[in-house]
């Protein structure tokens, strides 16, 4: 069972979005990285959602072009048999596989409904 991990929050102005959450929820979020817009980088803000065991972090980021509000990402042991599963019940994986440092693989797979989905096959823990 793939279970949510993440989340990202997508707007037409991140940075009013940030301020928006840190002052009505209490998040503390902070950007990640320096961004080179000349290398297709985009500005990604983490959001620290706070402690304890119930709950999920996520992040902000700009919206693209498809509006879609809020993405969650699921969890997977095995990234091509994720695919190859969300593929079979009639969305598409067909998207660039990530490596993301420290972290794991990743993409973005689309439901039936055009809605994005993040697929991370996180790194073994040590």
């Amino acid at each position: 069972m793939s279970r949510p991990v993440h989340f990202e929050i997508t707007a037409d102005d991140p940075e009013r979005a940030v301020r928006f959450y840190e002052a009505a929820l209490g998040w503390k979020i902070s950007q990640m990285g320096d961004v080179d817009r000349t290398e297709g980088g985009i500005p990604y803000w983490l959001a620290n959602t706070g402690a304890g065991d119930m709950g999920i972090n996520g992040a902000i980021k700009e919206r693209d072009p498809s509006g879609q509000a809020t993405i969650i990402t699921v969890s997977v042991e095995d990234m091509e048999a994720a695919l190859e599963a969300i593929r079979k019940a009639g969305g598409r994986a067909d998207g660039p596989i990530d490596d993301i440092p420290n972290i794991g693989r990743f993409t973005y797979a689309y439901d039936t409904e055009g809605n994005a989905l993040g697929v991370l096959q996180p790194l073994p823990r040590q």
